[in-house]
């Protein structure tokens, strides 16, 4: 590339070169030449056009420079580097938390978190650090989040929070706030049940309903307690029918687990029609099914139960209550048999006895069986 003639104007220490513009057109590229601490210099001071550069303004620049009120073109571009590099070494609330999702890969729940941190978190805090946390912005996600969300919906978003603080503090990547993030108390121990009545209901509404995947995922439930969840996910490689247990693939919160099948539970499943999917309830295409509220909720419905029971989630609590209620099945064993890590969660139910853990599982089967036969005995007896 030829070298282009240095034009001087009549500023001392600027001159030009004639260069294109972006529009094609010649244009003048000033520069100004100085000494500073004994240096020479030599940098571009701007485009006729594109900086709205003249010789003045050049001169003008190089004034500064000389006299120190500016920094040099090199001297700019080390303190944008440093800027960069200062930042660099920043762990704001976000960046904690892309690290964490890094370091933790395949982690439970991350969806659910993820929407929690971008909803709850991000907007407030994630551009700070979380020694810049103070009480009053804990106190003010949670009376924000109060207004509008359940108490378990605030208590999850500031135990997000504070996970993500004691990440970067334990790997030593920041300093933490001066306080400690107190999770809000939460009581919202909802233990749902039926009546003798209202089950024998629901098994009818089940019997009648169309909806062979509904009906029967509700039969689970009742047989098994398994969560809704687990059924979505749940695949015929799942179902150990020789040796009698269903393995149950990363349930809420913990490893992989397995229960009983128990009689109820394997008769369901050896009834239950077997597509080509590898779902035992697929869902569109066979892939995993992902809602089934509406054929529930009409089940619920047709058996006239409380408007506030949840098909699911609430024969899930029948299937303890009834264990509990039996008094044949220990604590412990109601514990395993719901896949619970702590027994604090079972705490809601009754005190129980020691039995074996497949026994345990079969009274929820042999109770609901018990209803029936008795109700027949009831209608037998009307009848003679």
């Amino acid at each position: 590339m030829p070298k282009h003639k240095r034009i001087s104007t009549k500023y001392p220490g600027v001159y030009y070169i004639v260069g294109t513009s972006i529009n094609g057109k010649p244009e003048r590229i000033y520069y100004i030449r100085y000494r500073k601490d004994g240096k020479p210099i030599e940098e571009k001071a701007g485009r006729q056009f594109q900086d709205d550069m003249t010789p003045a303004r050049a001169a003008k620049k190089r004034v500064e420079r000389i006299q120190g009120a500016s920094l040099s073109n090199k001297e700019r571009r080390a303190a944008l580097e440093a800027e960069k590099e200062a930042a660099s070494n920043v762990w704001t609330i976000e960046r904690l938390w892309s690290e964490y999702k890094a370091k933790n890969p395949g982690l439970k729940g991350i969806k659910t978190d993820q929407n929690r941190f971008e909803k709850h978190i991000k907007p407030k805090f994630g551009k700070k650090e979380p020694r810049e946390l103070t009480p009053f912005d804990i106190d003010g996600l949670r009376i924000r989040l109060s207004k509008t969300k359940k108490p378990g919906t605030v208590k999850n978003a500031l135990e997000l929070l504070r996970r993500i603080v004691n990440f970067g503090i334990n790997k030593q990547l920041c300093d933490g706030p001066v306080f400690k993030i107190k999770m809000p108390e939460v009581h919202n121990e909802k233990t749902e049940d039926l009546t003798p009545a209202e089950l024998l209901n629901l098994l009818e509404a089940i019997n009648k309903d169309s909806n062979i995947q509904a009906a029967n995922m509700m039969r689970m439930a009742l047989f098994t307690g398994m969560r809704r969840g687990e059924l979505f996910k749940l695949k015929w490689n799942d179902i150990d029918f020789h040796r009698g247990f269903i393995h149950i693939r990363d349930p809420k919160g913990g490893p992989d687990q397995k229960i009983p099948l128990n009689n109820g539970a394997r008769a369901v499943l050896k009834n239950h029609i077997r597509t080509e999917s590898e779902y035992v309830f697929p869902g569109r295409g066979g892939r995993q099914r992902v809602d089934i509220n509406k054929q529930v909720n009409r089940i619920k419905r047709r058996a006239g139960l409380p408007e506030d029971f949840r098909p699911l989630h609430g024969l899930r609590h029948v299937y303890a209550s009834m264990l509990a209620s039996s008094g044949k099945v220990d604590m412990y064993t109601l514990q395993k048999l719901l896949t619970h890590k702590s027994p604090v969660m079972v705490q809601r139910y009754a005190h129980l006895r020691d039995e074996a853990l497949k026994k345990a599982s079969n009274v929820a089967g042999n109770i609901v069986q018990d209803i029936v036969n008795q109700k027949k005995e009831d209608q037998e007896a009307s009848n003679e």
